[in-house]
């Protein structure tokens, strides 16, 4: 059973607080003691979810907790946004796809560099992203 020790949210409506957003995350890794290694991914994973809840989910929020399962620390991240949602969550997840004309790696990309990644949307009503980085022991 995961247990959320402190938490804090924080909207991200602007590209300025999509900066706050991932400057937050980069500070309870910190604090927590994530490696460097473990940071960067985190930090990176929450950049590029951030960045779709801005620009593809037209702003939300992101929740951001301390967790604790088994004895074990992390951080957990909660994007939700009330935009257009994605209509086939699985062709949105296979590398090389995109709706802006990148690389298409985000959301592939972004499971890979997490320990837990988990997204619901529905068209019309938005899309929920829940990412969770344990520290190693």
């Amino acid at each position: 059973m995961i247990a959320a020790l402190n938490s804090a949210t924080l909207e991200i409506r602007t590209p300025d607080q999509l900066t706050l957003a991932r400057r937050a995350v980069q500070e309870w890794a910190t604090r927590l003691a994530f490696s460097v290694v473990e940071r960067t991914k985190f930090v990176t994973a929450a950049s590029e979810i951030g960045r779709n809840t801005l620009v593809h989910g037209k702003g939300g929020a992101m929740e951001i907790s301390e967790v604790q399962r088994d004895g074990r620390q992390g951080l957990r991240l909660v994007f939700q946004d009330q935009g257009p949602g994605i209509a086939d969550l699985q062709r949105a997840m296979a590398d090389g796809f995109s709706t802006a004309n990148s690389m298409g790696l985000g959301l592939g990309g972004t499971r890979r560099l997490v320990n837990e990644f988990d997204i619901s949307s529905q068209p019309g009503e938005g899309t929920r992203v829940v990412i969770t980085q344990w520290k190693r022991r």
